[in-house]
């Protein structure tokens, strides 16, 4: 098995190949019909960029239809915070950050997380089974981790999907695959 840093070079490769308005679209469809979320009261959901599955329309859908969004933001110590928006426009690009990701304000509510809460999770690749390859910085892992029922939702491109990755004891499973072709029930 590849190391980890050429499994994340691999996979962006890929998913920058994979990337179109069409399957985002399809995806954003796929994630607003699952029951989970059709359900929920809130939805934890992370700001897309670069070749990420686009995030922008799903949430503003979920808005509409009323559910309490929350976006994260990261902490210098890996610590991640969800906060409520009621309007993307409330996100800001972190230029202090190497990727200058758009988080929310610190400020703004942090969102009351129930088991029905769910959250939307980002990775570079994933297993059917419910493995992730994420950046490299935990911070969705140490945050999934303090809420271990909550309903975690991945969105990819079908290329990301892969037989197996290298996976440490830290490494949180998640629940279900959302891709432009299918959804994914993992650990099942």
């Amino acid at each position: 098995m590849q190391d980890k840093k050429e499994l994340r070079r691999y996979f962006s490769e890929l998913r920058k190949a994979a990337k179109s308005p069409d399957k985002d679209r399809l995806i954003c469809e796929r994630v607003l019909s699952l029951d989970e979320v059709v359900s929920t009261d809130t939805v934890l959901l992370f700001a897309s960029f670069g070749s990420e599955p686009d995030t922008w329309e799903l949430a503003e859908k979920l808005i509409a239809t009323g559910k309490t969004v929350a976006f994260p933001k990261c902490g210098k110590l890996g610590v991640m915070t969800f906060h409520c928006v009621n309007d993307i426009s409330a996100l800001r690009a972190d230029t202090s950050g190497k990727y200058g990701i758009c988080e929310p304000d610190s400020a703004l509510p942090c969102p009351y997380i129930t088991d029905r809460t769910v959250c939307i999770v980002p990775g570079l690749a994933f297993t059917e089974r419910g493995g992730r390859l994420g950046y490299g910085g935990g911070f969705y892992d140490r945050f999934l981790t303090k809420y271990p029922n909550i309903c975690t939702i991945a969105i990819a491109y079908e290329a990301a999907i892969t037989d197996s990755l290298p996976l440490s004891e830290t490494d949180v499973m998640i629940n279900q695959i959302v891709t432009e072709e299918r959804t994914v029930l993992c650990n099942e």
